[in-house]
């Protein structure tokens, strides 16, 4: 039992935020695709699937920072840094769970599982790019972005639809924004140790710079609700979504960790927002 304690603070099953925030776009996606009525076999594939593959990110990221996640106060005390997991249980935990999300996408269309290698490869690629480049916000963008064309194909979309590809990019704009708040609550650190960020990168333009990618995401999602002909409740969604934002430039101005922090968990709120003015525009 404690090490299956270890094991689900290893995937963060105790912190869902992030298969949160990787579960909103995957669900807006579904919705665009069918026109509001999604098949409910492939609303559960999608969930159980963006849990056990959030998870698994979780277990390869830690993987890549073992050697200076001991060095940073806010992850010292993680299960591999700490030893109470090793390098092997880490990647067998991390293969198993690769494993069960195959399980699940078999039960899609051959498409969709064609498109899964890609998903597998960006969510095993982030937690390295922090070394070689200063955006590895970017790539985590591509890769909590990829299970947007991957719910079109599974529900029957074209992967040429421009409201898909309006959605994805949109979808890594948000990303980029959100993580930088969280970078930013580690940016001492991470000079320490060389780890590199958008949050290093963007130094005293951070937050001008989360504004100006938190209006692109805005913008474009107006296109989508556009195209894809929705009714008033998704506008009126966005519009809450610019207020949603200023709130968490007002909490994160100070550059406290603790402020950046929740400025970065006030995120799930944009996501539910939009999920539902999506819902009530299709209900309508």
């Amino acid at each position: 039992m404690n090490k299956l304690k270890v094991y689900l603070e290893l995937t963060r099953f105790d912190r869902p935020i992030g298969s949160l925030l990787l579960m909103w776009p995957t669900l807006w996606a579904l919705w665009l695709a069918s026109d509001g009525m999604p098949d409910w076999r492939l609303i559960v594939i999608f969930i159980l699937g963006v849990f056990s593959m959030r998870s698994a990110g979780c277990v390869i990221n830690d993987y890549a920072d073992r050697n200076v996640d001991g060095s940073v106060e806010r992850t010292k005390n993680r299960p591999l840094p700490s030893g109470r997991v090793s390098a092997k249980e880490a990647l067998a935990l991390f293969a198993t769970l690769c494993a069960v999300s195959f399980i699940l996408i078999l039960f899609t269309d051959v498409r969709t599982i064609l498109l899964s290698f890609i998903g597998l490869g960006l969510a095993a690629l982030y937690p390295f790019m922090k070394r070689y480049t200063h955006l590895p916000q970017l790539f985590l963008g591509l890769a909590f972005s990829w299970a947007i064309p991957m719910a079109f194909s599974a529900q029957g979309g074209d992967l040429r639809d421009p409201i898909l590809w309006m959605l994805f990019i949109a979808n890594c704009f948000w990303t980029i924004a959100y993580d930088t708040y969280y970078a930013m609550t580690d940016r001492e650190d991470d000079l320490k140790v060389g780890i590199k960020s958008t949050a290093i990168l963007f130094g005293e333009h951070d937050l001008l710079i989360i504004l100006c990618l938190q209006g692109l995401t805005l913008s474009l999602l107006t296109w989508v609700g556009i195209l894809a002909g929705l009714d008033w409740p998704y506008f009126i969604a966005l519009v809450c979504c610019v207020g949603l934002f200023y709130l968490q430039f007002k909490q994160a101005r100070s550059r406290d960790k603790a402020a950046c922090f929740r400025s970065f968990l006030d995120n799930n709120r944009i996501g539910f927002c939009l999920f539902i003015g999506l819902n009530l525009s299709y209900f309508l």
